[in-house]
C-alpha cells in the first residue's frame, strides 16, 4: 500500500507502514531524494520568518536543514544529536518519545552550539511533525540555551499536528487505517 502525496507540485508515493494492528503511517524519507529535499527546502524558505539560526534533530532533518542553509547562504546550523559525541562539551540535553522510534531517547546539543544560540532568533525545522514530542524536545533545548524561538516548520504535519496553529508546514499527511484508507 502507498499514498500519493503532492508537496507543492512534487509527487511522491509513500509506503504505508504499521504503527499498530489498526494504525498505519506514510513513510516519508528525504534520505537519497535530492530533488525532494531541494524542493521542500525552497518552499519552506519562502515561508520562513526572520531567523538567525536553524536547529533540527538527528537524523532525517539533517539534509533538509543543510539544503535550507545552502540555498539561503547560511554557513551554520545546530544539530540535536541522539547521542553524546567525543567532541561535545558542556552538553545540554532533553528526553523525547517519538512515534517513529521505539522507547524514549535523549537529544543533546554541544555547549558551543548552546552558546551560539543564546540571544538569537531560532527557527526549528523538521521533516515531519506528528505527536510533537521531538518538537517539544527541540523547544526545550533552545530555551535551555537561551535562544528565542521565532518559528517551527516542517515539510509535513501528521495527525494532531495538523490542528496546531504554531507550526508552518507544506502539506498534511493523514494517518491510515489497516486497509490504507486515510483517517480523518
Amino acid at each position: 500500500m502507498v499514498y500519493d502525496i503532492n508537496i507543492q507540485g512534487l509527487h511522491r508515493d509513500l509506503p504505508l507502514c504499521p504503527i499498530s494492528d489498526e494504525l498505519y503511517i506514510g513513510a516519508f524519507v528525504l534520505f537519497g531524494d535530492v530533488e525532494l529535499t531541494c524542493h521542500c527546502a525552497k518552499e519552506l524558505l519562502k515561508r520562513a520568518p526572520a531567523y538567525d539560526v536553524m536547529i533540527t534533530a538527528e537524523s532525517k532533518g539533517i539534509p533538509l536543514v543543510y539544503e535550507m542553509c545552502r540555498q539561503s547562504g547560511e554557513n551554520r546550523y545546530v544539530l540535536a544529536r541522539k547521542g553524546v559525541k567525543l567532541y561535545m562539551k558542556n552538553v545540554v540535553k532533553c528526553e523525547v518519545k517519538s512515534i517513529t522510534t521505539s522507547g524514549s531517547q535523549t537529544l543533546y546539543i554541544d555547549g558551543d552550539d548552546a552558546a551560539y544560540m543564546k540571544g538569537r532568533r531560532i527557527l526549528i525545522v523538521d521533516d515531519v511533525i506528528s505527536t510533537g514530542e521531538s518538537l517539544n524536545a527541540l523547544e526545550q533545548l533552545v530555551k535551555q540555551a537561551g535562544g528565542e524561538i521565532v518559528g517551527k516548520m516542517a515539510i509535513l504535519a501528521e495527525g494532531d499536528a495538523t490542528k496546531r496553529d504554531d507550526i508552518l508546514y507544506l502539506q498534511k499527511l493523514p494517518l491510515f487505517d489497516k486497509n490504507g484508507r486515510p483517517i480523518e
